[in-house]
């Protein structure tokens, strides 16, 4: 069954092809500030639905990960990059309907220390 995610106002709208079980709570200086919890996917089980005016997109640290967010509401939805070399993207799943995030198995990924 396919998840329904999207920024507050709309103008992002995502389809996660993929039922998440499990997803990571990160403590990088974004993902702590935005209270983000995220889920990895390949980029061909995302579908993104939004003008490209709509989506603002901001880089840190080594610029390999592109956080993208709604110049209208502030929402951050999803982020994308590579994993060796494979296009992956990162959805939060607080901005998802219909996903219990207290059913899911939260692994905490230490990003504020990864090199």
């Amino acid at each position: 069954m396919p998840v329904h995610v999207s920024c507050h106002c709309g103008k992002i709208a995502l389809t996660l092809d993929a039922e998440p079980a499990e997803a990571i709570e990160c403590n990088c200086s974004m993902c702590r500030r935005k209270g983000s919890i995220l889920f990895g996917t390949s980029k061909d089980k995302l579908k993104v639905r939004a003008d490209p005016e709509a989506v603002g997109t901001y880089t840190f640290h080594k610029h390999v990960i592109q956080h993208h967010f709604c110049k209208t509401c502030g929402c951050s939805p999803y982020a994308e990059g590579e994993v060796n070399g494979t296009p992956m993207a990162m959805v939060n799943l607080r901005c998802a309907e219909d996903v219990d995030l207290d059913s899911l198995k939260i692994m905490k990924f230490d990003g504020a220390n990864y090199l």
